[in-house]
């Protein structure tokens, strides 16, 4: 069973990957759709995005996590 901080540390690993993909990403799909943007501009939409990714990968992993000892919990009983 994962600690809290141990699933935040896993959250954040990952999506620090995914930040590097992500803004790389942003010079080529924005100008496939017509998105004109500057290195400081992708750099902002990353940003927001990342935030908005970590907070949501610890919660669902918390969730996931409450479930499992939930389960664990009511067999136990």
């Amino acid at each position: 069973m994962q600690t809290k901080k141990q699933s935040f540390i896993e959250s954040l690993t990952n999506t620090a990957i995914g930040f590097m993909v992500s803004f790389a990403s942003t010079f080529l799909i924005f100008p496939l759709v017509g998105i004109s943007t500057n290195a400081g501009t992708n750099l902002i939409i990353t940003i927001y995005f990342t935030i908005i990714s970590v907070l949501r990968g610890y919660a669902l992993r918390r969730w996931f996590n409450y479930k499992i000892i939930k389960r664990s919990n009511n067999l136990k009983n």
